[in-house]
């Protein structure tokens, strides 16, 4: 039991862990090349040499041309893998900062729903709770500005892209659960149609020509750490959903900008406000009350009814 216990942390902890290295690194590169389809586009790229170099150390490159009925529902994956980033790009070119970052949260309240409406998950009013203030503490740590939040037209683009992200994730569910694939095989199929889709638009607005890959000599390691992070958060992400249920995965995941402030300060530089502190011990009371679901509700399970 306790080997299964440090096995679910090792899981849960590696996942945010990747996540936030690649929020950080992508955040650098973005600025460094100036465009995010290009950054996408190189990081994708990065993370295609990794996937490859697993399946072939594994054995298992071969099964790539042998998806039968299950290659629709992996390009699906990909597609909404690309859109949920164009849109999160779309919005902040003409949207408020403040208020697309508190949008694009909301997935884990749409992920919240479904589970309820569509497949008759039982939330507790302690889950709601819980998820509410984690919330809250994580837009105060991403310094959230409540007072200069505003609506217009761009951010219906940030509620697409967190619309996105709540159908990719069960759509990765369905894949494994129905069509029994694998999370290496959902991996390098989403990060190859992403890779192409960043790659072609990156061509059609001039940003991949106009980039001086001269100056990438000075970036290459960057691009490879963030390469990495990508191929961790498919080995953990897409694992985590095969075993938890999606609602339960999207929590864990509001962990990440806690990390991420953490990375920043150490790494980027970046100051650890009060604000950002107080933001941090609301996450951890949020997440202590739905670690404390199975006793609060005398269940013997995990949260996964």
């Amino acid at each position: 039991m306790k080997h299964a216990n440090r096995n679910a942390v090792g899981m849960i902890g590696g996942m945010v862990l990747a996540w936030s290295i690649y929020y950080a690194v992508s955040k650098v590169v973005v600025n460094a090349t100036g465009s995010a389809l290009l950054a996408g586009f190189l990081l994708r790229t990065a993370a295609l040499v990794f996937l490859t170099a697993q399946l072939l150390l594994d054995g298992s490159f071969t099964r790539l041309f042998h998806q039968g009925k299950a290659m629709r529902i992996l390009l699906m994956i990909g597609v909404f893998g690309f859109l949920l980033d164009l849109f999160a790009n779309l919005g902040y070119a003409g949207g408020s900062l403040s208020t697309g970052t508190a949008l694009l949260k909301t997935d884990v309240l749409m992920v919240n729903l479904v589970s309820v409406i569509l497949y008759k998950k039982k939330l507790y009013a302690s889950d709601w709770l819980g998820t509410f203030v984690m919330l809250l503490g994580v837009l105060l740590v991403l310094g959230v500005d409540f007072g200069s939040m505003s609506l217009n037209l761009y951010d219906l683009f940030f509620i697409l892209s967190a619309m996105c992200v709540t159908a990719n994730a069960f759509i990765i569910k369905r894949a494994q659960d129905k069509y029994h694939e694998d999370a290496d095989m959902i991996s390098y199929y989403n990060n190859f149609v992403v890779l192409l889709l960043f790659g072609t638009t990156a061509a059609a607005t001039g940003d991949l020509g106009g980039f001086d890959w001269a100056s990438l000599g000075k970036l290459w390691w960057l691009v490879l750490l963030g390469g990495l992070a990508q191929t961790g958060i498919y080995f953990f992400y897409y694992r985590n959903l095969k075993k938890y249920e999606v609602w339960v995965v999207k929590l864990c995941l509001l962990l990440m900008p806690v990390v991420s402030c953490f990375i920043g300060v150490f790494f980027l530089s970046e100051e650890l406000t009060a604000k950002k502190m107080l933001g941090i011990l609301i996450v951890l009371a949020g997440a202590a009350v739905l670690l404390l679901r199975s006793r609060i509700h005398h269940e013997a399970g995990t949260g996964q009814n």
